[in-house]
């Protein structure tokens, strides 16, 4: 029979040292907590923190001087270079942020917030619109078309797949399947159909709620170009019931929704997630006049607010992002009909 082992007795047979218990102890105790906020110390990679920090400090700084500087020679050259610092320090800081995450075992979720995420969304997005459709207006295409809109819903489109790949699935925050991907194609088509099913109530709901709105408030202007057309009815159906409800589907459910989740249970995320998506549609309303802007606003937020919980629903209690995506794609797909009927009529 072995000889017992006192539980007090150090590897050498002797008395446990408690000065080196406690400083054991104290060390695992440093390795779960996260970091201060404004130290390199104890950081798993320090300087893509310190990049994240600098890089968006100095890229939102040079967006603002470039501002109060518009319509002097260099002011676009100043905004363009202070986009790109702002977008690489932003997508550092997350990225960062995901490895520090990523070393800790007691996280439900260990992934970069979403909110940091769609603010490196946010850059991206404007640099590539820039870059890519500031010469195309140069050459004759007008913002203001179905195909100007179609091309600007691709690229944000892009980037919302290529920040979750990056920071999501490339740091193993959370896999694709968790995401509501990992269906067979026959499930996926029952998932489509069932959103799309569901959209029609929901759709009644908002245009109800909409009304009473308008009784109060100013109505936020149409998404979209208006197009009397087939040619922009399509183009505008493409950017509206595909490429939007994939992107923003993908981002705000398959990973924003799944994330909170698991941090904060079913119900807040649904709620959470929701009042997020209409925030992200509200900031990209703009108004000459300030009273104006702010109804709109408001009224565009609390109309979106049916099918945002209805959309983090669906997607939780299906575990499918096709059932989300079926739902918001019917539900703009629908209202693009309506309005290419009324300009049409009219």
């Amino acid at each position: 029979m072995a000889d017992d082992v006192d539980p007090e007795a150090g590897p050498d047979g002797g008395d446990a040292d408690p000065a080196a218990a406690t400083d054991l102890a104290q060390a695992l105790a440093a390795d779960a907590s996260p970091p201060s906020l404004f130290s390199l110390e104890g950081r798993a990679v320090p300087a893509l923190y310190l990049v994240g920090w600098i890089g968006s400090v100095a890229g939102f700084a040079a967006i603002v001087i470039s501002l109060l500087g518009a319509g002097s020679g260099g002011s676009r050259w100043v905004f363009l270079g202070g986009l790109l610092v702002l977008a690489l320090g932003l997508l550092a800081a997350a990225g960062s942020q995901a490895v520090e995450r990523g070393r800790r075992s007691d996280l439900a979720y260990r992934g970069p917030s979403p909110v940091l995420a769609f603010l490196a969304v946010i850059a991206l997005t404007l640099l590539l619109l820039v870059v890519v459709l500031g010469p195309l207006s140069a050459l004759g295409l007008d913002s203001r078309t179905p195909a100007a809109t179609s091309l600007s819903l691709l690229l944000t489109t892009l980037v919302y797949a290529g920040v979750v790949r990056l920071l999501v699935v490339g740091t193993g925050a959370l896999s694709w399947r968790e995401m509501g991907l990992g269906n067979r194609a026959a499930a996926a088509v029952r998932d489509l159909g069932v959103g799309a099913v569901l959209a029609i109530p929901v759709l009644v709901v908002t245009l109800a709620l909409g009304l009473l709105l308008s009784r109060y408030l100013a109505p936020a202007p149409p998404v979209l170009p208006s197009s009397g057309d087939p040619g922009g009815l399509l183009l505008n159906l493409v950017s509206a019931a595909i490429l939007a409800p994939i992107g923003e589907e993908l981002f705000f459910r398959g990973f924003t929704t799944t994330a909170w989740s698991r941090t904060a249970g079913v119900g807040r995320a649904i709620i959470q997630g929701a009042v997020f998506f209409s925030l992200a549609h509200v900031a990209t309303l703009f108004d000459a006049s300030f009273a104006e802007g702010a109804q709109r606003a408001l009224f565009s937020f609390l109309a979106l607010l049916p099918v945002s919980i209805a959309l983090g629903w669906v997607f939780l209690a299906r575990r499918s992002l096709y059932a989300s995506i079926g739902l918001h794609a019917t539900f703009n797909a629908i209202q693009v009909v309506l309005l290419y009927v009324a300009v049409s009529a009219g």
